[in-house]
């Protein structure tokens, strides 16, 4: 289950924040965490694989990969406005025939979801309280290459997210954000087939991505 309800996460992704990251995408490309993800999937080969972006926002990922060869992408996104930013640019690029959007919540929708070559959840699993069935129901849609981006388990992020939630809920923001053991996530994502071949450290993230054996 999600860690919280569709209006935490529209009142958090709102409007405004997606109006912003489109910009910044169309500025500066993706996020430096976002394209060292998109370089070590591009690194295993990207062309003719299907994508499942799940969580999807302005659609940085999907865009990406479709330019370097994919074959087609699937976004799922719980946030509207995020969609909506995603449809514009994807229509902008000249690449909305190449991409299914689907609203909601995939742990929700995962039993009507398709497997796809490549899964990603970049920033995803530090907005679920229960992480387990995200992964797991992710993992198992993945034919080949599973990337992810989290918060890393360490002492700064586990003393740095209370101090951030306990400010939303000073303002009534229902959104909450999680930090979750890598060890745990890693030996679950392991016992599923896959072996980790790629993993990039900044301060605060970490970005992986796995291979399924």
């Amino acid at each position: 289950m999600s860690c919280c309800t569709p209006p935490a996460w529209a009142g958090q992704f709102d409007h405004k924040i997606a109006a912003r990251d489109l910009r910044d995408y169309r500025r500066n490309g993706p996020a430096a965490t976002t394209r060292a993800l998109i370089d070590a999937l591009r690194r295993h080969g990207v062309a003719q694989n299907t994508l499942l972006d799940i969580g999807g926002g302005i659609g940085a990922i999907q865009l990406e990969l479709l330019k370097w060869g994919a074959q087609s992408a699937t976004s799922i996104d719980a946030s509207a406005p995020y969609q909506q930013s995603a449809r514009s640019e994807a229509e902008r690029q000249g690449m909305s025939a190449r991409i299914t959007f689907q609203l909601g919540d995939f742990v929700d929708l995962a039993p009507q979801v398709p497997p796809a070559d490549i899964v990603t959840l970049d920033r995803v699993v530090c907005c679920y309280a229960a992480v387990e069935p995200l992964v797991r129901l992710s993992a198992e849609r993945c034919r080949r290459l599973y990337g992810l981006v989290y918060p890393r388990d360490r002492w700064l992020t586990r003393a740095v997210i209370p101090v951030q939630n306990f400010f939303r809920w000073l303002f009534r923001n229902p959104f909450r954000s999680y930090i979750h053991s890598v060890d745990a996530m890693d030996a679950l994502i392991r016992s599923l087939g896959f072996t980790r071949t790629s993993r990039v450290r900044t301060f605060v993230w970490e970005v992986v991505v796995y291979e399924r054996s």
